[in-house]
């Protein structure tokens, strides 16, 4: 006789978790249309990372090269050159509005939840607009304290594009 895995019951959306972890993305995507990079920054975790690998299915980042693979020192090195003096990444920079929605659960602990989900953004600038769209994973450390205490501990952006030729954006995922 053989025996049958029972898989575990997939973690609902509903969790009070969960749900803290969707509403701290959205407000991401809101900061980030808003290009208020300053408190974007300050949602992550002291270790926090966020990366945009070219590698569609690698988990290794240290090890592959990736598009952005920043620690806490390169978030604020970026942020800076987003906001301050003359950069070609910000000057006249394109005008977003991204839709961040299909979240699936991956994990959940009073401690953390991992959260995935898809990434609609429109770029505006100089009369072209420009889709990108990717699968975003969310690491987000929930905060004893709170919904106000949580904080992201990975961002990766997974471009649908990512192997092909990816043009300046200006702006950050």
């Amino acid at each position: 006789m053989t025996e049958t895995a029972i898989a575990p019951a997939p973690i609902s959306t509903t969790d009070p978790r969960v749900t803290r972890a969707i509403e701290l993305v959205w407000r991401e995507a809101e900061l980030l249309d808003r290009k208020d990079y300053v408190t974007w920054n300050g949602l992550f975790t002291d270790d926090g990372s966020y990366v945009i690998p070219i590698d569609p299915v690698t988990d290794d980042f240290a090890n592959t090269l990736n598009m952005v693979y920043d620690d806490a020192h390169m978030r604020r090195m970026r942020v800076t050159r987003m906001t301050e003096g003359y950069a070609i990444a910000a000057v006249d920079a394109a005008r977003t509005v991204r839709t961040v929605s299909r979240f699936v659960p991956e994990a959940a602990s009073d401690e953390e939840v991992v959260l995935r989900s898809a990434q609609i953004l429109i770029a505006y600038k100089r009369g072209n607009h420009d889709i990108w769209a990717a699968d975003l994973t969310h690491r987000i450390r929930l905060s004893t304290d709170g919904p106000g205490g949580d904080r992201i501990a990975q961002k990766v952006v997974r471009l649908i594009d990512s192997e092909d030729a990816v043009p300046a954006a200006g702006f950050l995922l």
